[in-house]
């Protein structure tokens, strides 16, 4: 797969910022919220347990962090199984959560050698939101109960959704919708406030973001079935996990750990109530048994 030009100079960057040092292992993350608490918790749980880590956070993109950790800037972030079956290797839209990762498992092992750890435990699919006012005046509930007032609303939607074979193109196709414009992509980070202040009328975000709740926004189901899984993985170079014999069981140990709602949670603690996100991390890790 030709990866787009500007990841390639993002990787780049990334090497002449700070090669890795074989003692150490760096930890990256994609540009949200829930990315940078994800590749937090894994470098201060890794760290617990005497490793030391660099931290590469906030770094972009699915293909960004995919470049860097195939390159060789990354030892492991975390990722979503359907995001690495869909948008990196690029194959069909499949909603059996055991078959995307298993093909994810065998192919990057295959093409990349870099190998999935035990998932964290939650699921965070795409969801269709609008804004509680809208749900409750319309009666909405599903994706399908829009159809009939898509053709008077502006979408909004993050890049990749915008792009990729499971996002924006295949909604339209499933839900047979047609919307008043071309979607306004703009920054995930944006994207919530943006549909809360009226500038777009509904939106793709994450399903565990913490500012649903916050904003009154809706959750609609998706009753057709649409989005498939999207299970959250450290993956890992397997040259890491050989220069660190330990390393494989230490990420174990986070396996089913976090579900969607302490997902939730942890998102809104960051993104709604400010706190810092190291702070949020330790007190969660503190918490485990």
């Amino acid at each position: 797969m030709r990866l787009p030009r500007y990841s390639l100079l993002v990787a780049a960057a990334i090497c002449l910022g700070a090669c890795a040092d074989p003692a150490t292992l760096t930890v990256g993350s994609k540009n949200f919220t829930e990315s940078v608490i994800l590749g937090e918790l894994v470098a201060q749980h890794l760290e617990s347990r005497g490793y030391t880590v660099d931290r590469r956070l906030n770094l972009g993109g699915t293909f960004i962090c995919h470049q860097a950790i195939t390159s060789g800037q990354l030892d492991l972030y975390v990722e979503y199984t359907g995001t690495a079956y869909a948008a990196v290797l690029e194959l069909p839209v499949e909603r059996d959560a055991a078959r995307v990762q298993a093909v994810v498992d065998s192919t990057y092992a295959a093409r990349w050698a870099l190998e999935l750890t035990e998932p964290l435990g939650f699921n965070n699919t795409f969801a269709m939101l609008v804004r509680g006012t809208d749900a409750r005046r319309l009666e909405l509930t599903t994706i399908s109960d829009i159809a009939p007032h898509a053709s008077q609303w502006r979408p909004g939607f993050g890049y990749e959704f915008a792009e990729r074979a499971d996002g924006f193109r295949g909604l339209l196709r499933t839900y047979d919708l047609e919307f008043a414009s071309a979607p306004a992509v703009m920054d995930l980070g944006l994207i919530y406030r943006a549909l809360a202040d009226g500038q777009v009328d509904i939106i793709a975000g994450n399903s565990t973001d913490g500012q649903i709740d916050a904003l009154d926004l809706v959750h609609l189901r998706d009753d057709r079935d649409y989005f498939p899984p999207y299970q959250a993985v450290p993956i890992v170079r397997r040259a890491a996990l050989e220069r660190h014999p330990g390393l494989r069981d230490a990420l174990a140990a986070l396996g089913g750990t976090i579900d969607e709602a302490t997902m939730r949670s942890l998102n809104r603690e960051v993104d709604v109530e400010k706190r810092d996100h190291r702070a949020v991390v330790r007190a969660f890790l503190d918490g485990l048994p």
